[in-house]
């Protein structure tokens, strides 16, 4: 992901799940909802869990610009 690779450091598999889940429970209006984020993912900082966000809305932006092109499953045979 290119998240871990642009300076937000390393992401478990599990961290991301949290980090999704947490994003789901927490929305913008919560009080203190990054260090709730945080708090839920685990091992992370306030502060990384933001970037951690900022990335994501910036991959976000980058798909539904149609930079980022959908991978065509119907030319590929069953595997």
């Amino acid at each position: 992901m290119a998240m871990s690779s642009r300076g937000c450091g390393s992401w478990t598999a599990k961290q991301n799940k949290d980090f999704e889940r947490a994003l789901a429970v927490y929305d913008k209006d919560t009080p203190d909802r990054w260090y709730k984020v945080a708090r839920a993912v685990g091992g992370k900082t306030v502060e990384e869990v933001k970037e951690h966000y900022e990335l994501l809305l910036e991959d976000v932006k980058r798909i539904e610009s149609g930079r980022v092109p959908f991978p065509n499953y119907w030319n590929h045979p069953p595997g």
